[in-house]
């Protein structure tokens, strides 16, 4: 899975799970302040992302996630980790 498509994943998430209209969002918009997800929306955006990839993905994953960026980053890591398992 590439860069591009977690992305597009993700923005599919803001748009349907939270509708958020994704026009405004960018890789520097951060989740928490500029988006409002609160921590129960973090475990649904996990959850859906998780569902959609299949890649199984933990809370503690995104710990550190505060931006659009930060989230595909997290995501591709651990893409890339079990691609090499």
């Amino acid at each position: 899975m590439t860069e591009q498509q977690i992305r597009q994943v993700l923005f599919d998430a803001l748009e349907n799970l939270f509708e958020i209209d994704i026009s405004r969002v960018s890789g520097n918009t951060n989740l928490y302040e500029d988006l409002e997800i609160d921590s129960i929306d973090a475990i649904d955006l996990i959850d859906h992302i998780k569902r959609t990839t299949g890649h199984k993905l933990q809370a503690e994953d995104f710990r550190n996630v505060r931006t659009v960026d930060d989230v595909v980053q997290a995501v591709l890591k651990k893409v890339q980790q079990q691609a090499d398992e």
